[in-house]
């Protein structure tokens, strides 16, 4: 097994949780950036996933740049397009929306990717992406071009989840999307855990510590905390120790 997902894998076999903070190039300055690190070095963040579904600045490789040169934490990229390659994070999720049905973002952008990652030499981690209605219109859902899943359809979560575990992906993502209005619900994360075993990440709205602690115990193995964190950097003792 690769080392990141390595470490994903046997935290969700240990029964621990994890937690990253999504770091958004483009809504970041370079000393908030610093201070945001140093705070996720603190209280031991499991990892920094950084991208967006828009960087209209080149500023991701000094992004990286900065953070690795403040912090030791694995950096996954979160890509928004297949052009957020950069060899200087650990890993890239290799995403396939599996909830909508748009091919570009089903196999289209991975086969022009396809080269320039093979290059990159990162780890890359196969991942069933599932936007989930999130009470608005997302920039994910904007730029994908797809419909999200209803919220309150677990059961649809949960078979579209297992088909594409089926179909070798390594990592379930279930995602409300960047500023969504209302989290995953936990009901939703339940039924999915219940029918896969590769690990679940969800993201998108968990913006309470309590809310992170109700989707660990519903079955989530790694939340992501994006918006929560750009308003209040502080708040992330309080959401690593919702870990516990």
């Amino acid at each position: 097994m690769s080392k990141v997902f390595e470490k994903i894998k046997q935290h969700q076999i240990q029964g621990k949780k994890s937690l990253a903070i999504l770091l958004d190039p483009d809504d970041m300055d370079f000393d908030g950036l610093k201070d945001k690190v140093r705070l996720a070095n603190e209280v031991k963040i499991d990892f920094l996933f950084v991208g967006g579904s828009l960087i209209t600045q080149d500023c991701l490789d000094q992004t990286l740049d900065i953070i690795k040169s403040n912090s030791s934490i694995p950096v996954v990229i979160f890509p928004g397009s297949a052009q957020q390659i950069n060899k200087k994070a650990d890993a890239i999720l290799l995403l396939s929306l599996i909830s909508g049905r748009n091919p570009e973002m089903l196999i289209g952008a991975h086969v022009a990717a396809a080269p320039a990652l093979k290059a990159s030499g990162l780890e890359i981690i196969s991942t069933g992406y599932l936007l989930i209605d999130s009470g608005k219109p997302t920039t994910a859902s904007y730029v994908s071009n797809t419909l999200p899943l209803p919220h309150n359809k677990p059961s649809i979560a949960a078979a579209t989840a297992l088909a594409g575990e089926q179909l070798g992906m390594k990592l379930t993502f279930l995602d409300g999307g960047s500023g969504a209005e209302r989290p995953v619900s936990a009901s939703m994360v339940k039924a999915v855990s219940k029918l896969v075993d590769s690990p679940i990440i969800v993201g998108g709205g968990v913006s309470s510590p309590e809310k992170a602690k109700e989707l660990f115990a519903a079955g989530a193995d790694l939340i992501v905390i994006g918006t929560a964190i750009e308003e209040d950097p502080i708040a992330i003792s309080a959401f690593a120790a919702a870990r516990d």
